[in-house]
């Protein structure tokens, strides 16, 4: 039976949240998923503006704006002036964001390994043998 790219896609996008929601609900409380996407950007990429926070992680700079705030009240991200342009405001991880970005994924990654060992042989090798398609997916064009 041939499966239709349609099919394919609904398929994959149906799974992937529903993992993706679920490796969340494992994790621990603290900030939700966009406060903690957002964090984690910083911790890889370093200080950013705002704005390019915001369309990095696909966002109106309002949300962002709100998601920082929330970030630099609980101490894991600091905010400064932009030195080049004072009008904008750079966002940067603290040890702290960095501390907490590591804890999340640390428990997520044990909780998805958990399910891997649960898989048969042949399902696990399979996933491996798919994680350079998943990979060239979300690969930055």
């Amino acid at each position: 039976m041939t499966t239709s790219v349609q099919d394919t896609s609904g398929r994959l996008y149906l799974a992937v949240g529903r993992l993706s929601r679920s490796l969340r609900q494992a994790g621990v409380p603290g900030p939700g998923h966009g406060a903690i996407s957002a964090l984690a950007t910083l911790v890889h990429a370093g200080q950013l503006r705002l704005g390019d926070l915001a369309a990095k992680e696909g966002v109106a700079a309002a949300t962002m704006s709100r998601i920082i705030a929330s970030l630099v009240e609980a101490g894991y991200v600091s905010r400064e002036s932009d030195p080049v342009d004072r009008r904008a405001w750079l966002a940067k991880a603290t040890e702290e964001g960095e501390r907490l970005v590591s804890g999340v994924r640390s428990t997520r990654v044990q909780e998805l390994n958990r399910r891997l060992d649960r898989l048969s042989p042949e399902h696990r090798e399979a996933l491996t043998a798919a994680i350079p398609a998943l990979e060239a997916l979300i690969a930055d064009d």
